[in-house]
């Protein structure tokens, strides 16, 4: 059950993290042309920070589960918060470079999920921990 999750959890965690850079990355290049579609969009910073915890804390529990349940491996856990605090700051490096900021950050969080995803299949010594079943 809780391998299920915290597969689950990765994989939800790389789409939520690829979603939001697709979005600050397209956002410049849609919001002109919004109005001729009669349409009206803000960029919403609440909602960005919004979506930034929730990717930070649902990458947490899940690198804690993988960490703590498998491979007992840091690295994923420096790629997450490095990566979260990249896209934290990304508006500290200027605008001009925002959007290359944007996807460094977003890269080393889908990269944490996966080096977890891998570190938690490579896992040679689970099969032994886990309890067998009894017919």
């Amino acid at each position: 059950m809780i391998a299920k999750a915290r597969v689950l959890f990765d994989k939800f965690g790389i789409m939520v993290t690829s979603l939001c850079a697709i979005h600050c990355i397209l956002l410049p290049v849609i919001l002109p042309v919004l109005p001729l579609l009669g349409l009206t969009a803000s960029h919403n910073h609440a909602f960005e920070g919004f979506v930034l915890l929730l990717t930070m804390v649902l990458g947490f529990i899940t690198l804690f589960i993988g960490f703590h349940r498998y491979h007992r491996k840091l690295y994923p856990f420096y790629a997450l918060f490095l990566g979260g605090f990249i896209y934290w700051q990304r508006g500290a490096w200027g605008h001009d470079y925002e959007h290359f900021i944007l996807v460094i950050g977003a890269v080393l969080v889908v990269g944490a999920h996966i080096m977890n995803m891998r570190l938690c299949n490579q896992c040679t010594g689970c099969e032994s921990e886990q309890p067998k079943e009894t017919a």
